[in-house]
């Protein structure tokens, strides 16, 4: 399928997202479309399949003019848009999603559940990945749900797949898969629209590469005539320099020690330290317990056996309460759900996490509310219209930011930051890291716990690989490497 956007112009109550923007796509091409959050590529997709209307503009489909008024009519032609927020009913079975008002049916109407299995089943070993369409979507990871999404447009015979950030979620493993499927799809003809803030990707599958800035068209090029620092370029409107911001480390003593913390079948005996100033990379595969371990010591999942100590002394945590009592902050893999208010303000993400610190004797002082508040703005560089505005109208990166401004005002002295960037475009992720260098600098352990090996290597001092719930092996970044990092993840040993 060849697909052609000229000239599409949208606005949105008087403010104009899109501005003259052109876009093409090949037949059994992989094209990536990049720009930062708020750069207007979610709203071009949007266009193309039907979601919203354009302003003014053409779009061809092999030559033809089409206007879809509705996703349906775009997937009828042989469009599938593979969201970045997950579709899916969590108490239904995965083949249930996958045939939602899809459903096979028998010569009498009656629902054909063998074959809706067979064809679930056959779909997702397609991908390589071992799920049973029987399994309730809740009790499945991210990842896996993620996988699932990408099996229902499988099923359909579609001609072009648009993915939008389809491996924020995934393992490298995963990750691999997705590829590999990606390059059958493509070897048979299928076009693919490919959005990812993950540079790497994009010069591992893509053939071409289009960029937005500020609602504008930038240009297009094939990948094997740009780099990443020319993209990056491209994207912000300036060099960006080294991506991971060099910084001398300061490390002072054991702040936190976790010994033999221990859950059933999630993770046994897991055994370290984090020091002032140091930060502590944490990589596994998914479903390895990096996350469940960090809310262990956080308070918010029970374990069973292990101590816990912050300046050699033992601490009861037992509750997210407790934690922050003992000056622990948790930065959450899901900013959205856990991490925001998203129909609230800025202001009040801000402020309800450090209520003590803006109240006197129990009452809210609103002076030092608006203070706190506009000091974070400007500290961690927020863009936003003010304090009022609604965190849903955020970018993914001035999303983030807020969440962070919610624990630094706190003055943690352990801060766990559980995928802080994902979603976030290389711009943001740039100030997030000289966020977390800041923190260390100022003494703050940091645990940073990221599917992204190069984030992982390039922002810390040490790194503890997880493997089945145990810890793998801890190595310093120095003797490191994604090989040797990946081998302690799958359980191997670092030579």
């Amino acid at each position: 399928m060849r697909i052609e956007m000229k000239n599409i112009c949208k606005s949105f109550s008087k403010v104009q997202v899109l501005k003259d923007v052109h876009f093409s796509l090949d037949d059994g091409e992989v094209h990536a479309l990049m720009g930062e959050n708020g750069a207007g590529k979610s709203t071009l997709v949007k266009i193309l399949t039907g979601v919203y209307t354009r302003d003014s503009g053409e779009v061809l489909i092999d030559d033809e003019p089409v206007h879809f008024k509705h996703p349906m009519e775009a997937e009828q032609s042989g469009i599938v848009f593979i969201h970045q927020e997950l579709n899916t009913m969590h108490e239904l079975t995965v083949e249930e999603n996958m045939f939602m008002c899809k459903e096979i049916k028998g010569p009498l109407g009656t629902v054909n559940k063998r074959a809706m299995r067979e064809k679930a089943r056959k779909t997702i070993n397609q991908l390589g990945i071992d799920i049973d369409p029987k399994t309730i979507m809740k009790h499945l990871s991210v990842g896996q749900q993620q996988m699932v999404e990408i099996a229902k447009a499988l099923m359909v015979d579609a001609k072009a797949l648009i993915l939008d950030e389809p491996t924020a979620a995934l393992t490298l493993s995963e990750t691999e898969v997705l590829f590999k499927v990606i390059n059958r799809l493509k070897d048979s003809g299928v076009s693919l629209i490919y959005i990812t803030h993950r540079m790497e990707e994009v010069f591992e599958i893509c053939d071409r590469v289009t960029v937005l800035r500020d609602g504008e068209y930038v240009n297009t090029k094939p990948i094997g005539e740009t780099d990443m620092n020319d993209v990056v370029k491209m994207m912000i409107g300036r060099e960006i320099g080294e991506r991971y911001p060099n910084r001398e480390s300061s490390i002072g003593d054991v702040l936190l020690e976790v010994d033999g913390l221990t859950k059933e079948g999630v993770f046994n005996d897991v055994s370290f330290t984090v020091r002032a100033g140091e930060v502590l990379g944490v990589a596994g595969l998914m479903g390895a317990g990096r996350t469940e371990i960090m809310e262990a010591i956080f308070g918010s999942l029970p374990y069973e056996k292990g101590t816990i100590s912050l300046d050699g002394n033992t601490v009861n945590i037992r509750s997210p309460i407790d934690a922050k009592r003992h000056s622990l902050g948790f930065i959450t893999e899901d900013r959205k759900i856990e991490g925001l208010m998203l129909e609230d303000s800025i202001g009040h993400n801000i402020s309800i996490n450090n209520l003590k610190r803006i109240s006197n004797n129990g009452v809210l002082n609103r002076f030092k509310e608006l203070s706190l508040v506009r000091e974070a703005i400007e500290k961690l560089h927020i863009v936003c219209r003010g304090p009022k505005q609604l965190c849903k109208f955020l970018s993914g990166g001035n999303q983030q930011k807020v969440v962070f401004a919610k624990w630094i005002y706190t003055n943690p002295r352990v801060l766990i930051l559980d995928e802080p960037t994902r979603g976030v475009d290389v711009g943001a992720k740039k100030e997030i890291y000289n966020i977390i260098n800041e923190l260390a600098a100022d003494g703050v352990a940091i645990i940073l716990v990221s599917s992204e090996l190069p984030e992982v290597l390039g922002m810390s001092d040490r790194i503890m690989a997880i493997h089945e719930g145990k810890i793998g092996g801890i190595i310093d970044s120095t003797d490191a490497t994604q090989e040797s990092v990946m081998i302690l993840c799958t359980g191997g040993v670092h030579a």
